[in-house]
């Protein structure tokens, strides 16, 4: 949870960027190295930083053009080359420890061990070999260094020109669609892109507004320009007849834009630039956010990453950390003179890095971009409630992707029909998010393709640039891209915890709850009720569930039957996934960035059947580990 990110920020005293700063410190001595038949020497790793082993990206320029990010072939004795004591738990490693402990009288270094390992003979050799994961990492684009160093760190192999014969994950920078792919996993959902533009959310978001209006307050009121420009000139003259004192400020937003531009501040509908009487680029226009939350007298919002992992079933994984981005003018409420300045009003990274007062910096807490835990760590230390905070923040991006899903089953589908050959997908996406001076976060917009640079741009001369390692954008996203993989690793064994049901007891056995199944079912699929799928229909669950809550608790009323057993069944549930998080990470010393997160949906397991609110808080409780970076929403 979002305690755990703070703490740990507190206890190190916001420090940060430790991978980038070795990057750029004297490098320490190194224990004696070891040959491969490639010809790259390796040595045992240094100590263990954050997210897992530490690399070192100088290495890169080492390897020739089109080689692989590991070499060829791997000494299958001892401890892997390049591992940390205590690294057994990644899988490679863990799968050649245990092929050597067999090993033949030449012993595990050996050259006739290692030809065994290779040719999988013996028992011990079988079991213990396994094939490294291979990523096509050719159209991988700005993200390519943080996903070389990530790959590095996991031991999975690289193709950074592509592959004849097929890889198990393919890296795209942008699209899809970037070639035809016929098996493995794409980091990319075809139509997300489209799903995503200003206009296509919006669209989606109101509809879900319109139906539950409490549950998406968390999108400011907004127009469609230009087809609902009259919607919105009359909607404006009404609000204010209304309430004379309402002074609203507006932000529009084109459709198209990227990186903040073409978006200005109006105070009236009239000052929206038109081109003849509609305006001149299909936009957006929100109700501006007046009173944000401001942290040094500044404005800022929130980059946070969200896994999509899949749609069927719909699988969610939030980062526990993410970048907090500065306006680099102190913030005053919007007048008619100061509506124009970007610096003020407008938090876009791409924006105010042209700003004279822009702070680069490799300090977590300080700076024009810093780690959103170091912020939860200072509203924390004021006393805020940041659990709150995060679970407001958690409930936020599992309804806005509830609300893309129809559509983007409709893209899936179509460009993957069932039973044509094709990959699975799953994308991470940067959610922006502004604090309001209430702690309420509201969704701003929805990236498809966030930037996973992990350097940034410093002016040396005016119009000179240089691109310099940032220590802030290395520590939050190489942990993102890292973890991601290891969560769609494709030889990774599922676990299945078989459960004893915890309603049964003395006096109510589970062959009393057969029967009640079985009579209940057999009642209401005789009503000729229009049924198609086997088991039981809502209708006949509610009854069932009715039945359960009055023989458990007796002595109460129905209404408090009824919650008491959803308090029960969440209680025990939150429990089961702790012990699904604990068997999945295997050992303490195994360094992870990300924690299943699924959300509340129709096809999801037995396990996140519950109420979406109190279901995030219940497992939070349990899900609390500070070695993890992505959350169980």
């Amino acid at each position: 949870m979002a305690e755990s990110a703070t703490g740990r920020h507190c206890r190190r005293g916001g420090a940060s960027g430790v991978t980038a700063s070795r990057r750029l410190a004297p490098r320490a001595p190194r224990p004696p190295l070891r040959s491969h038949g490639n010809g790259r020497r390796v040595g045992a790793a240094g100590p263990r930083q954050r997210g897992g082993v530490e690399m070192e990206p100088a290495r890169e320029a080492e390897e020739p053009p089109g080689s692989p990010a590991l070499p060829a072939e791997e000494p299958q004795g001892g401890q892997p080359v390049g591992a940390p004591p205590g690294e057994e738990a990644l899988p490679a490693a863990a799968g050649r420890e245990r092929g050597v402990r067999g090993a033949g009288p030449q012993g595990p270094g050996g050259r006739a061990a290692r030809g065994r390992g290779r040719r999988g003979g013996g028992e011990s050799g079988r079991a213990g070999r396994r094939p490294r994961v291979t990523v096509d990492s050719s159209k991988a684009k700005t993200s390519l260094e943080a996903l070389k160093i990530s790959l590095r760190q996991l031991r999975w192999r690289e193709f950074p020109l592509g592959r004849r014969l097929p890889c198990d994950i393919y890296w795209h920078g942008v699209s899809f669609r970037d070639n035809d792919i016929f098996s493995g996993q794409v980091n990319k959902f075809p139509g997300m892109t489209e799903m995503v533009r200003k206009i296509t959310l919006s669209r989606a978001v109101r509809t879900m507004q319109d139906l539950f209006p409490l549950e998406y307050n968390f999108y400011p009121r907004s127009w469609i320009l230009p087809e609902e420009f009259p919607l919105f000139v009359d909607e404006v003259r009404m609000l204010k007849d209304s309430d004379p004192s309402w002074k609203p400020t507006f932000i529009v937003k084109p459709d198209g834009g990227c990186q903040g531009d073409g978006i200005y501040l109006v105070k009236d509908p009239s000052d929206i630039r038109l081109s003849g009487s509609i305006p001149a680029r299909p936009a957006v226009v929100q109700e501006y956010i007046c009173k944000p939350l401001l942290v040094d007298k500044l404005k800022f919002d929130i980059r946070l990453y969200v896994l999509l992992k899949s749609l069927e079933p719909l699988e969610i994984y939030i980062a526990k950390d993410g970048l907090s981005r500065f306006c680099t003018e102190p913030y005053q409420e919007p007048t008619l003179k100061n509506l124009h300045q970007v610096f003020m009003h407008l938090t876009n990274y791409s924006l105010n890095i042209h700003s004279g007062n822009f702070i680069h910096s490799d300090d977590a807490n300080t700076g024009s971009k810093r780690t959103f835990s170091s912020i939860l760590c200072r509203l924390s230390s004021r006393g805020a409630d940041v659990k709150k905070l995060w679970s407001d923040i958690i409930s936020l991006v599992i309804k806005t992707i509830i609300a893309l899903t129809p559509e983007l089953k409709v893209y899936y589908q179509s460009d993957i029909p069932a039973g044509k050959p094709g990959p699975t997908c799953f994308q991470i996406l940067g959610f922006d998010i502004l604090l309001m001076k209430n702690l309420k976060p509201m969704l701003l917009e929805v990236n498809a393709n966030p930037s996973m640079r992990i350097e940034h741009e410093q002016e040396l001369s005016p119009g000179v640039f240089e691109n310099v390692p940032s220590a802030v954008d290395e520590e939050v996203k190489v942990a993102v891209i890292r973890d991601t993989l290891r969560l769609v690793d494709p030889h990774k064994k599922k676990r299945r915890d078989v459960q004893n049901c915890k309603l049964s007891n003395s006096n109510f056995s589970m062959a009393s709850v057969d029967i009640l199944y079985i009579d209940i079912t057999r009642r209401w699929n005789s009503m000729g009720i229009d049924h198609k799928e086997s088991g039981m229909c809502l209708q006949a669950f509610v009854e069932a569930f009715f039945c359960l809550a009055q023989k458990k608790y007796k002595s109460l009323p129905l209404h408090e039957q009824v919650a008491s057993l959803i308090d029960f069944c969440e209680y025990h549930l939150a429990a089961l996934d702790e012990k699904r998080l604990v068997c999945g990470r295997g050992v303490v010393e195994r360094r992870s960035a990300v924690v299943p997160c699924h959300a509340d949906g129709p096809h999801l397991t037995p396990a996140a059947h519950s109420p979406l609110l109190n279901r995030m808080a219940t497992a939070g409780k349990f899900a609390d580990d500070r070695n993890h970076r992505y959350e169980r929403c």
